[in-house]
């Protein structure tokens, strides 16, 4: 397991905002993180990313406490897709891919021929070529999401943190970001808020809670009716044998 977090927990003000939390993703899965608002899912990509020191606990690379790693190698193999990504400079979709080229350039360095190669296969894996000279102002949210994971893949990582991607894009953007997501070979870590496309796309699922992780396990254990009830505090019926023998879930009003 090259990147795990061991009981870490991270504190403002005063308040644990993430309590104790252990992840251990295994190589190439798609582990889901789960929870209400403010349960702490942003905070915990943060520490696993190294942006955020932990309060107690360690995160781990490849075996070792992550800020021993430094910066630098961290961001050669570990990229990071935020919610909201955005730039106030005019760039070109091109641009913006090469941005992840910047942990394996030396300082003032140009781009070299395996910078280009690296750009040119995140561009064409997520089949933005016709858009590459667009401007990043003018494209669509679910177009902006895509140039940010060719962003992250032009950095060649081993692992991928998002945190809620889907956020704000229509059903059919939505699908087809997770369904991209899944297919790239390297170990991913999602914030989600919406359980069915968890259930659909996740290989593994944590569900935290007020800042501690409450369930972990594949979608058919931890998606259950009392699980949703008690986390969330709405009514659920769970399917267990929806779509691809994965987990449904349906929603009532009180």
């Amino acid at each position: 397991m090259s990147l795990l977090a061991e009981e870490v927990s991270w504190r403002a003000g005063g308040k644990l905002i993430v309590d104790g939390v252990s992840i251990a993703p295994e190589e190439g899965a798609t582990v889901g993180l789960l929870g209400p608002n403010g349960s702490g899912k942003s905070t915990l990509l943060r520490l696993l990313s190294g942006v955020r020191p932990a309060s107690e606990g360690v995160i781990r690379l490849d075996g070792s406490p992550i800020e021993r790693v430094g910066r630098k190698n961290v961001a050669r193999r570990l990229a990071v897709v935020e919610q909201h990504a955005g730039t106030e400079v005019d760039m070109s979709v091109l641009d913006v891919v090469r941005l992840g080229r910047i942990p394996h350039r030396r300082a003032w360095a140009g781009a070299t021929a395996d910078d280009e190669a690296a750009v040119r296969s995140a561009v064409e894996y997520t089949r933005l070529e016709d858009k590459v000279e667009r401007s990043w102002h003018t494209l669509s949210g679910g177009e902006r999401q895509r140039v940010q994971i060719a962003r992250a893949l032009a950095q060649q990582p081993k692992e991928l943190l998002l945190d809620e991607p889907t956020n704000h894009l229509d059903i059919q953007h939505q699908l087809e970001l997770l369904a991209l997501v899944v297919r790239i070979p390297v170990t991913s870590v999602i914030a989600l808020h919406d359980l069915n496309l968890a259930a659909m796309f996740c290989d593994h699922l944590l569900v935290l809670a007020e800042g501690r992780a409450v369930a972990a396990g594949s979608p058919e254990r931890v998606l259950t009716e009392e699980l949703i009830a008690e986390v969330y505090n709405v009514r659920a019926r769970v399917d267990a044998e929806g779509p691809g023998g994965r987990p449904a879930i349906r929603f009532f009003p009180d």
